[in-house]
């Protein structure tokens, strides 16, 4: 059985006429006829009555109609989806995000891309670093926006988007908050707020370890909005990316002594094909201005 047979046989039982049938199909009668003929043949049974150059549907033909009317609709619903494929269209692109990263200015890029590919959707996970490589690793994702690591880039194809500083932020009237940057050793003894899920944090600790510098940490969480909030609120100072910083009234000053940075990648499973919106996606990604 061959679609265009069922576009012939769905045409004659409509029109009861193979010549309408035929024009309607956009191809000869003796063309349309002979289709018929050999689906009959596969079939075993005739699906048309011939009385003259009138046609009837036979019983045979009745009971077949539904179904052949049903693959029909599904060829062509499938004919439409892979056109949307290849044109972006209703295809979302699925975005795994680090959960440090800000979002304000990612969304500024999500935002331009939208704009240039109005037809294709996004889906935005958020996640920790481990859970974003096996995700694509599952092909549970398309890409994944993260921080560069070492232990990433061997599975994964990384393409750079910008570099972006550590700072300490402060609430508002914190004492240290007129100086214009601030080393570690400022900060000894300070009230501290520990971000858990700071991918650069076992950095922090193993350079206060070596200067000597005691945190201590009143709050803990592995939630971004919560570490600001209860830096807002007066419960300590914290360390963050400078482009994660999203609360109105935080005071930030650059960290030094040691300066740390962290410069962040969409990540991608090395070798494996970019469908069509993920492929435009990383192209707007390269030539986007992003911050930095």
């Amino acid at each position: 059985m061959e679609m265009h047979q069922v576009r012939y046989v769905i045409a004659a039982a409509d029109h009861l006429n193979f010549t309408r049938a035929a024009a309607s199909c956009d191809v000869s009668q003796p063309a349309l006829t002979k289709g018929i003929k050999a689906l009959e043949r596969e079939l075993g049974s005739p699906l048309f009555h011939r009385e003259g150059r009138r046609i009837l549907v036979s019983e045979f033909g009745r009971s077949m109609l539904p179904h052949l009317r049903q693959i029909a609709a599904e060829a062509e619903a499938a004919r439409m989806l892979a056109q949307n494929f290849q044109l972006l269209h209703d295809v979302p692109v699925r975005i795994g995000v680090l959960a440090s990263i800000g979002h304000v200015r990612f969304g500024r890029f999500l935002r331009d891309f939208g704009t240039a590919q109005e037809g294709v959707e996004l889906a935005v996970t958020e996640g920790k670093e481990a859970e974003l490589r096996q995700a694509l690793r599952d092909d549970e994702i398309d890409i994944a926006v993260t921080a560069r690591l070492a232990e990433t880039e061997d599975a994964f194809a990384l393409l750079p988007l910008y570099s972006e500083r550590y700072v300490v932020i402060l609430p508002p009237n914190h004492p240290l908050g007129g100086r214009d940057a601030l080393s570690l050793s400022a900060l000894n003894g300070q009230p501290y707020v520990d971000r858990l899920g700071c991918e650069m944090r076992t950095l922090v600790a193993e350079a206060c370890a070596e200067q000597g510098v005691d945190l201590y940490a009143r709050f803990r969480s592995e939630r971004e909005d919560w570490v600001q909030a209860m830096v807002l609120a007066g419960l300590g100072f914290a360390f963050m990316p400078e482009y994660s910083v999203t609360l109105p009234g935080l005071v930030q000053r650059p960290l030094i002594e040691p300066s740390l940075s962290r410069e962040i990648c969409i990540a991608s499973v090395r070798g494996r094909p970019f469908p069509p919106p993920v492929a435009a996606l990383m192209r707007r990604a390269q030539s986007f201005a992003w911050p930095g």
